[in-house]
């Protein structure tokens, strides 16, 4: 089973309707890791999610929706909480690699998590950190990724 770490621009887009085609492919790729039960997410990205639908979308999330919808999460999707050793191995990536930190910290938590997989558009498209690769789901399907039994 190949676990998928998700980051926040993932679930902003799957909220964004400004970019309906986005949309429905941030969407397709979290209602599959729903339906395998294979998504995981950390507290940072629960958090950047929670501020970025409530003040940056156009129109606004609901704060109750947004609320809704991180509680929703965070009981299906088990986060990562940011601990101190999360926090020495995305200081660790951050010099290895030269990433933002907050980068490195959904890096580390997904590797904490034992996450195979980061879905992410704001990181480089197969990066490779450590056991971690990053796939950026607008250029690549869910075929190309997942097996059949875990789609």
């Amino acid at each position: 089973m190949t676990l998928v770490f998700v980051d926040s621009n993932i679930l902003i887009d799957a909220e964004d309707g400004a970019s309906p085609a986005k949309q429905a492919v941030a969407l397709q790729w979290i209602e599959c890791l729903w339906r395998a039960r294979i998504g995981r997410i950390s507290t940072q990205v629960l958090n950047e999610f929670y501020v970025n639908v409530t003040r940056k979308l156009k129109p606004p999330m609901p704060q109750g929706d947004a609320r809704a919808t991180v509680r929703r999460f965070a009981a299906g999707w088990n986060p990562w909480q940011i601990d101190q050793a999360t926090v020495e191995t995305a200081w660790a990536m951050e010099a290895r690699h030269g990433l933002q930190y907050w980068d490195c910290l959904v890096l580390a938590a997904a590797q904490h998590s034992g996450c195979a997989l980061v879905l992410s558009e704001d990181m480089q498209h197969e990066g490779r950190y450590g056991a971690v690769q990053v796939i950026n789901p607008f250029l690549t399907s869910i075929d190309e990724v997942l097996s059949p039994d875990e789609r």
